[in-house]
């Protein structure tokens, strides 16, 4: 386990500051002609063949060569470029949901290795407002006033604010399907622009960020050998940064019975972690037909509360998909809690399945 920072961390594409984004055509995608005209192809050929998307794999959802050229640059980006694309326009008003469901899967099948959601086989997540009570059907810890300390499962079912995290898979892809009426812009950071910053303000509090926190699983695993886990928020392998974060998986797991309390200065310490990723962020809009890929070892992401008007025909809807990639990075030994295997382009991540009965 590493005990002090790393030394400044290489920081060319990947230590972007959303000044550095404001040119949005320097990392930006849309689809050309030929990409459409594959992507129908593989479609129809899923549609002679009778296949519905949970039964997709790279095989059966045959790509042209341009398309296979694009995923391969789009992998690239990804690990050794800026840590994250947005590709503008798909025409999803030409397609039904079932088409899209299979185009989606179909893509995510070729760029990478899907990963489980949920611990009940959750391939692709649909993110909305379900509304009622999040917690009871999601996660949540009753309080001891009363109230609910909902998970970040929950949360993401909400309209709410989501803080600044990372998700349990190399990258994580959202289709964009539907907008809300206002708000919901996605924020993204880079955590090696975040992690420079704070080794230069404040190295004494990146010292901690090196040492485990602990974790809870709630909301996430209905099993697993314990409540909680350790593991740093930053880690260093082979030159490689990775961080792995999320606020409410901190605040739960000091919730639980017998957690070690974090000091004051860990908590000083997530603190400039998060007014840091917000002052270096940028913030885009996803409009229906966009999709992003964001490497989660890299970058953080967040959302802004929205509000949705179904009746003028605005609903936030979103696709997930969790992606181990074969391009991954190697992960320090004290991540394996978490990510299962910690080889380069591992078939890593994801929730662990509960076991047939």
């Amino acid at each position: 386990m590493m005990t002090d920072p790393s030394p400044k961390i290489d920081s060319l594409p990947g230590g972007w500051t959303g000044d550095d984004l404001r040119l949005e055509s320097r990392w930006a995608m849309a689809w050309s002609a030929e990409e459409l005209a594959g992507l129908d192809s593989a479609l129809d050929s899923c549609t002679r063949q009778g296949l519905a998307w949970q039964d997709l794999t790279r095989e059966n959802f045959p790509l042209n060569r341009t398309l296979g050229n694009k995923l391969s640059r789009i992998a690239g980006e990804l690990e050794e470029g800026h840590g994250f694309v947005k590709i503008k326009g798909l025409p999803i008003a030409r397609y039904s949901d079932e088409q899209l469901r299979l185009l989606w899967f179909g893509l995510g099948c070729h760029l990478g290795h899907l990963r489980f959601q949920d611990s009940r086989g959750q391939l692709m997540r649909e993110i909305k407002d379900e509304g009622g009570d999040l917690g009871s059907r999601h996660g949540r810890i009753v309080t001891g006033d009363g109230g609910a300390f909902l998970s970040s499962k929950a949360r993401t079912y909400g309209p709410g604010k989501l803080r600044f995290h990372t998700d349990r898979c190399d990258v994580v892809g959202l289709l964009c399907l539907g907008q809300a009426r206002s708000g919901g812009l996605s924020r993204i950071a880079s955590t090696i622009a975040v992690h420079n910053a704070i080794l230069e303000e404040r190295p004494d509090l990146l010292a901690l960020l090196y040492r485990p926190y602990s974790r809870s699983r709630l909301g996430e695993e209905d099993g697993g050998e314990t409540a909680t886990y350790d593991l740093p928020v930053f880690g260093v392998r082979n030159g490689k940064l990775t961080s792995h974060y999320s606020r409410t998986y901190i605040e739960a797991a000091q919730m639980q019975p017998g957690a070690e309390k974090l000091t004051p200065a860990q908590w000083e310490a997530i603190d400039l972690l998060a007014a840091t990723a917000e002052r270096l962020s940028y913030a885009m809009r996803l409009a229906p037909g966009d999709i992003q890929f964001l490497n989660s070892h890299v970058t953080y992401h967040a959302r802004e509360t929205f509000e949705d008007a179904p009746a003028e025909g605005f609903t936030r809807r979103l696709l997930r998909l969790w992606l181990a990639m074969p391009n991954s990075r190697a992960l320090p030994e004290d991540h394996r809690v978490l990510w299962g295997n910690t080889d380069a382009g591992a078939q890593r991540g994801g929730i662990g399945q509960e076991p047939i009965v």
